[in-house]
């Protein structure tokens, strides 16, 4: 059996949501942050789950979370950086990253990720646009329609077998990726899509905690 490892980033300072952490706002009886662990924890095989994480939030994760499976280490400066800090003690061959304030994530996006990963090396799950997409200039004018038939929203988990991620990670290193596939798109390394749920939404404003208090 493939064995997998997970990276939680949480290190971010929810500037965007407000005063408080977000990944610590309850979603009915759980954290954010346990909402989103639960949903990796109880596929056998993920064998770790690393989070890298704001040092101000350490101790309260260590209090809420304590499966064995959990490793949480201190994060960087940026998520890039966070993530670069979890891939130095990942121990398996594939590693999905996944946004800690993501908690719907479906165990059957996940598991259709695991599968994906074997065969295409580097997955992330996304959601065709459904929106119709105008460029604006700086003045707020519409310059033209574009094409939405091409377009995707990205989500994660993304996935990558692990030493092409590291490699990405060791090359662009003075970067300010903000997300992983990215950095392969930059390397022009493939990267394959799985289909996502458009409710897999990240915690950004406190409107999106409201929604999935009401989903879950």
């Amino acid at each position: 059996m493939n064995k997998f490892s997970v990276i939680i980033p949480a290190g971010g300072t929810s500037s965007r949501y407000g005063n408080t952490n977000k990944l610590l706002e309850k979603i009915n009886d759980r954290t954010v942050i346990e909402e989103t662990v639960s949903k990796f924890v109880d596929f056998e095989e993920i064998t770790e789950i690393i989070i890298p994480a704001n040092a101000s939030i350490i101790d309260e994760l260590k209090e809420l979370l304590k499966d064995s499976k959990i490793n949480i280490i201190e994060g960087g400066s940026t998520r890039q950086k966070s993530v670069y800090n979890a891939l130095q003690v990942v121990n398996n061959d594939y590693v999905l990253i996944h946004d800690g304030a993501r908690p719907l994530i479906r165990k059957d996006t996940i598991d259709y990720v695991l599968k994906a990963v074997l065969d295409k090396q580097a997955v992330s799950v996304m959601t065709k646009t459904t929106d119709t997409i105008k460029e604006v200039d700086s003045e707020g004018r519409i310059i033209r329609t574009i094409d939405r038939s091409k377009l995707y929203n990205t989500q994660t988990p993304q996935a990558f077998k692990t030493s092409i991620i590291k490699e990405a990670h060791e090359k662009l290193i003075e970067g300010n990726f903000t997300d992983d596939s990215s950095m392969l798109e930059y390397l022009s390394i493939p990267v394959y899509i799985v289909n996502g749920s458009y409710t897999n939404i990240k915690i950004t404003i406190k409107s999106d905690l409201d929604f999935a208090r009401l989903y879950i």
